[in-house]
């Protein structure tokens, strides 16, 4: 194998890791965004059980009471 062609099998090689890690880094951001959609609708979620405990903490005090 010559040295040209060595080089030529490298470079291919390099193309294909960059292609990779852009694939990467891609995909990843795509997660990061789904992750953060879903943690803000989590995060409404438990907001709203809270109200909603606490409603029925004040009701159960009104019965009490």
């Amino acid at each position: 194998m010559t040295t040209d062609q060595r080089l030529d099998k490298l470079t291919e090689r390099v193309d294909a890791i960059a292609q990779s890690v852009e694939l990467l880094t891609a995909l990843h951001q795509d997660l990061e965004k789904q992750t953060a959609a879903r943690f803000a609708d989590t995060l409404v979620f438990i907001n709203r059980l809270a109200h909603i405990a606490e409603a029925h903490e004040q009701r159960i005090d009104r019965l009490e009471g």
